[in-house]
This record gives structure tokens, C-alpha cells and sequence, in this order.
């Protein structure tokens, strides 16, 4: 499965940002309103605060419409824990990394996305 990246140029909150009946984006201030993030490997520089975006990631996920992967330049729990809680209640893995900005700048919008060599890579959550 290689998936196309969707590059935000700024960070999102799922929780407000992102609808997870279907997966668009709908913060009506973010520069990309109006993306869908369903199924994309969406690369962003970080998330953006509320604790309940984990809950809007694991709804997502049951609903069908969560990103393929995630993508972010500094660690964030709360998506990890998102990811966490789909997995354990859904068996639906949504991969969130933690890349450079060098190794994200690579990544550009629309491209295809190789998750396999994604998966190898090192998950930092951000508790050191």
C-alpha cells in the first residue's frame, strides 16, 4: 500500500480540525480547509493541542475515513494515544513518526508514500 501524502504547511488539531465522518478538514482557518485527509499520509509540522483529537483519530479510524499515516516534525502524545486506542479497539494501525524537517521536506504533496520503508523507522512519543 503506498498512499499519497497530503503536506499540510501548518499543524492541526483533529479535534475542531478534522471530520471524522469523513475525513475532511474543516478548520475554516487552516491554510488547506477543505483537504481530505482520509487515507493520505498527512506530514505536518506538529499537531495542535486538544487532548480529544485522540478520540477524533480513533473514530476515524472506525469510520474509514483516518489518515494512512501521520507524519509530524516534533513528538505528540496525543496523537500516539489515538493510534494506541484504534489499534486496541480496532485493529487498525495508523502509523505516527516522527521525522527531520530535512527527511520531511523529501516528502511532497500528492506523491506516493512507501509505508513499508516508513515502518522500520525508530517511534519517538515524546516522554523523554
Amino acid at each position: 500500500m503506498n498512499p499519497r501524502a497530503l503536506v499540510l504547511s501548518e499543524g492541526l488539531s483533529l479535534w475542531g480540525g478534522m471530520d471524522p465522518a469523513s475525513g475532511e478538514l474543516i478548520d475554516a482557518h487552516h491554510p488547506q480547509h477543505g483537504a481530505n485527509l482520509s487515507g493520505r499520509v498527512v506530514v505536518m509540522p506538529s499537531g495542535r493541542g486538544s487532548s480529544s483529537s485522540a478520540s477524533v483519530l480513533a473514530e476515524a479510524v472506525r469510520a474509514g475515513t483516518a489518515p494512512a499515516a501521520i507524519i509530524l516534525g516534533e513528538p505528540d502524545l496525543i496523537l500516539s494515544i489515538g493510534s494506541a486506542v484504534a489499534e486496541e479497539l480496532y485493529g487498525v494501525v495508523v502509523p505516527v513518526l516522527v521525522l527531520s524537517p530535512a527527511e520531511r521536506a523529501v516528502i511532497k504533496d500528492g506523491e506516493l508514500v512507501d509505508l513499508t520503508m516508513l515502518a522500520s523507522r525508530p517511534v519517538r512519543l515524546g516522554l523523554d
